[in-house]
């Protein structure tokens, strides 16, 4: 089970931008990475279309999901998940600080 999914607040915990926090905008489960907004920028030279002019464009980059830590809604702490399941047997995400569930 993905600890982090789409619309969930990151914090950054190494590298460039440590500290920073954000939105995962995309999971890439199949290569272990997320993309996070306004997060790890880059710049990208784009040839013109017929439709676009050319130019440099900053985009965000995708960061190692093992750089990025879940922080809880409630408590607004970063956190490690723990798995529990409900009455009717689904998994659910719980914050170890607070206790409550992480939707």
């Amino acid at each position: 089970m993905m600890t982090i999914r789409k619309k969930d607040k990151v914090v950054v915990l190494a590298g460039e931008h440590k500290g920073k926090q954000g939105e995962v905008i995309e999971v890439l489960p199949k290569v272990g990475r997320v993309l996070v907004s306004k997060v790890n920028f880059v710049i990208r030279h784009t040839r013109a279309t017929r439709t676009e002019p050319g130019g440099r464009r900053e985009k965000e980059a995708s960061l190692p999901i093992s750089r990025v830590m879940l922080v809880c809604p409630k408590c607004n702490h970063q956190t490690r998940t723990k798995t529990d399941f409900l009455s009717d047997g689904t998994k659910a995400r719980v914050c170890r600080h607070c206790g409550e569930m992480i939707v």
